[in-house]
């Protein structure tokens, strides 16, 4: 697309003015539009209005605030990092009260865990207030996540009322709001990544609806066909019990069949009476179990990638936006008639506010990307990049001399001294410790009581500590041991922890013949851990682990979902089933243990196998069995378990989470992860990034490939770290970049990195009618809650 057909793509500034510029106290200048917009001399709060502007574009938020300087103050407040991080940890503390109400863990008093919870009511109450002293009244009113969150507090209010009262009243009682707390981390303002994880549920259900209703179908069809073809043979179990005779236990068993955790138990009663049964479980698990669960992944997948192309076309048109407005406040004109501009040093301010912690240097280099034609100012599309410009992560390498080289530099820069560098530098030397390393790990298999194997220990952490004095000689400390230098400082703390273990256990060993059996399992821990060094030396391994990496803040995301999904069936779970399975510990010789505290379970698969700590006694138990749960090895036995000393009712709890665990979200985060994987094994850069590369090559400020490869500690670096080359350093600029090819700051920037090339070059620049644009910022997304 060319630079003018871009221009005409842009919404332009002009649609956003209109009415809707009143602030709470008053209306904004210019009679509701933009204050100073085309007036050179600009204000403090005219920055201020921008920057926030273009924050709201970087991170993606989509909330309408007012543009009074006191709303747009205390909306930055809002968006602060430590109001955030004390909402979180609140809902943390409100979640981890399950710990200490019944059933608990470490049991307190009802009245020390309900003025706890009113603490983080009040918390999450102030923080709502103050979200609405930011943005207007009815825009408020009109998210639907705003009476989520009121109806959440107040019904937990009452709850706690009652609750309270029957306690005191010492009736029977039930803490039936504790399914609300996860709900109040999805409808915070933060958890918009968390809110899209619920839509692309929501979003697949009707699909995977038919799709299931046809499954169900099916097994149903299966299980009648069992019914007659089996139940009527006078089959036993191995137990004893009658085989395949009660319709609904057999659509049980064979819903687990799908699952495989049953199999081949549940057709050997009949494969045993004839071989020609077995056609018939073997058709059933082609159909349903390969064939059916394909389709679910299909039909989960096409639906994610469809509504989360919508959403990120959607948040991208809504950047955009936001970047146009922040334009409408800065823009200048430069001459008469001419095209209206924003001046470096207005784009310097707004950058500072934004990105504080940015380097002169970086920000200078930004603004020759920006301004290619070195004009001092920038139009509207090159500034509309700034948010885009801002997430692209660049490594800033400082160049220092190593202090050897200050103290000694005769030494230092003798003959022998700079070939022992060139040594370590070579990737001989890598490939060298990474044999010792291997070698170490067939030691680490052999007998330790064997004393060469043992003492062989010292010869490999000496030579491990070697290593590390080498590269401190050769590598300047500071970037040695640099902020995010992983593998550095993984190495170091490894080595030196294995050596210190080893010369405690060889010392308690040597004084008295004792040798403590936990320093022993550090030692042996710290030992296997080395060889995870390994990975970084095979390309593939590097590839697989560096796209884990930069993909982990969006799996994070799923992981939330799981806590959510999770905690609410916790909670569910111990009030349905707590008390009924109990635990005895080995040294315990009550006769109970055999049946696990209930009389029921005698004799019982749940009972023989010892399954009596899988219980919902308490929330940390309850976390471990719904995980057993999710892998849905033996799951039937554990909901046969729950089933017998209850009702057989009960087997819909266990059901039902399968379904939304297992089919629904495992299914999505599968779709997810395969998407973000094809991304990061088949784009290249954008073009954003390749001019950014091409100014930095041109203002010779690139650090060379071989310098700094694409390895795990490239993935873990940010911006200013050291580059420590130890020599030569006078000859290098004092400052170098790298871009970080493919990291991402923010999630929403990976999702727009993975579906920047399905979407239309227009659906990045598209504008709105600017008839409908009565206001110039953008009302809060109308998706559901979930």
């Amino acid at each position: 697309m060319s630079e003018a057909e871009k221009k005409e793509n842009i919404p332009d500034e002009s649609a956003g003015k209109g009415g809707g510029g009143k602030g709470k106290g008053g209306e904004g200048e210019g009679g509701g539009g933009f204050p100073n917009g085309g007036n050179p001399a600009k204000t403090k709060e005219d920055f201020h209005l921008a920057a926030t502007y273009v924050s709201d574009a970087q991170y993606n938020r989509n909330i309408f605030f007012d543009m009074s300087p006191q709303a747009v103050k205390l909306y930055r407040l809002y968006n602060h990092w430590v109001p955030q991080v004390l909402v979180y940890f609140f809902i943390l503390v409100d979640l981890s009260l399950a710990v200490f109400e019944e059933p608990a863990i470490v049991l307190l008093p009802v009245w020390a865990t309900m003025l706890v919870e009113l603490l983080c009511l009040l918390v999450f109450a102030v923080r709502l207030i103050h979200y609405a002293k930011v943005i207007p009244r009815d825009k408020f009113w009109k998210d639907p996540k705003n009476i989520c969150i009121i109806v959440i507090l107040l019904l937990t209010l009452v709850d706690m009322i009652i609750y309270g009262a029957l306690k005191a009243a010492n009736c029977y009682a039930v803490r039936w709001s504790r399914v609300l707390r996860p709900l109040l981390l999805v409808n915070v303002t933060e958890g918009r990544q968390l809110r899209r994880a619920f839509r692309s549920i929501r979003n697949a259900l009707p699909q995977i609806f038919y799709v299931f209703l046809l499954f169900m179908f099916s097994v149903l069809m299966f299980s009648l066909m069992a019914l007659k073809l089996l139940g009527k043979r006078g089959l036993k179990t191995i137990d004893g019990a009658p085989y395949f005779t009660n319709y609904v236990d057999i659509v049980f068993d064979m819903y687990v069949l799908v699952t495989t955790a049953n199999s081949p138990d549940v057709m050997m009663p009949a494969y045993n009476a004839s071989p020609v049964f077995a056609i018939f479980f073997i058709v059933y698990i082609l159909i349903n179990t390969y064939i059916f669960m394909s389709v679910f992944l299909a039909v989960v997948f096409n639906n994610y990638k469809k509504y989360l192309k919508a959403e990120v076309r959607q948040l991208v048109r809504a950047k955009r936006h936001k970047m146009v407005r922040a334009f409408a406040v800065l823009q200048e004109q430069k001459e008469e008639g001419g095209e209206p501009v924003v001046t470096q040093a207005s784009w310097n301010q707004v950058v500072r506010l934004v990105q504080p912690d940015i380097s002169d240097a970086h920000r200078e280099l930004l603004w020759s990307v920006s301004d290619d034609k070195s004009q001092g100012c920038i139009g509207k599309v090159a500034f509309v990049q700034l948010a885009d410009l801002l997430n692209i992560e660049v490594i800033t390498l400082k160049s220092r001399p190593h202090p050897f080289q200050s103290l000694c530099p005769a030494l230092y820069l003798s003959a022998p001294s700079l070939l022992l560098c060139q040594l370590v530098r070579h990737r001989a030397f890598v490939i060298a410790y990474d044999l010792i390393i291997l070698v170490n790990a067939v030691f680490i298999g052999l007998d330790e009581e064997n004393p060469m194997i043992a003492n062989s220990e010292w010869a490999f952490l000496a030579l491990y500590m070697l290593e590390i004095l080498l590269k401190l000689y050769v590598f300047e400390p500071r970037a040695f041991f640099s902020r995010h230098n992983f593998w550095n400082w993984f190495d170091t703390i490894i080595v030196v922890s294995a050596l210190i273990a080893t010369i405690i256990n060889a010392a308690m060993k040597s004084s008295d013949g004792y040798t403590s059996r936990q320093i022993l399992d550090i030692v042996f821990i710290l030992r296997v851990l080395r060889l995870v060094r390994v990975v970084d030396s095979i390309q593939r391994f590097r590839t697989i682990i560096n796209t884990l990496i930069r993909i982990g803040p969006a799996i994070l995301t799923f992981a939330q979902l799981i806590i959510v999904v999770y905690y609410i069936f916790a909670m569910v779970g111990m009030e349905l089933f707590k008390g009924k399975v109990k635990f005895y510990g080995s040294d315990s010789s009550d006769p109970a243990k055999a049946y696990c505290g209930n009389p029921l379970l005698k004799g019982t698969a749940f009972a023989q196998l010892n399954y009596c700590r899988n219980n919902f006694n308490n929330v940390a138990s309850s976390f471990i069995l719904l995980v057993e749960l999710t892998v849905v090895n033996q799951w039937h036995v554990l909901s046969s378990g729950f089933t017998t000393v209850t009702h057989v009712a009960a087997r819909i709890f266990f059901v039902i989470f399968h379904i939304m665990v297992v089919i629904v979200i495992i299914n999505i985060f599968v779709a997810f992860v395969l998407e973000a994987f094809f991304v990061e094994y088949s784009v290249d850069k954008s073009d954003l990034q390749t001019s950014l590369e091409k100014k930095i090559e041109e203002l010779e400020l690139a650090v060379a490939q071989d310098k700094l490869e694409d390895n795990l500690v490239n993935a873990m670096e940010t911006i200013d770290n050291d580059l420590g080359t130890g020599q030569s350093v006078s000859s290098k600029p004092s400052l170098m970049f790298k871009i970080a090819s493919k990291r991402y700051r923010t999630v929403d920037a990976l999702l727009q990195r993975m579906f920047e090339d399905d979407l239309d070059p227009e659906d990045f620049a598209e504008s709105d009618n600017p008839a409908a644009q009565t206001n110039v910022n953008f009302g809060n997304p109308t998706f559901s809650s979930a």
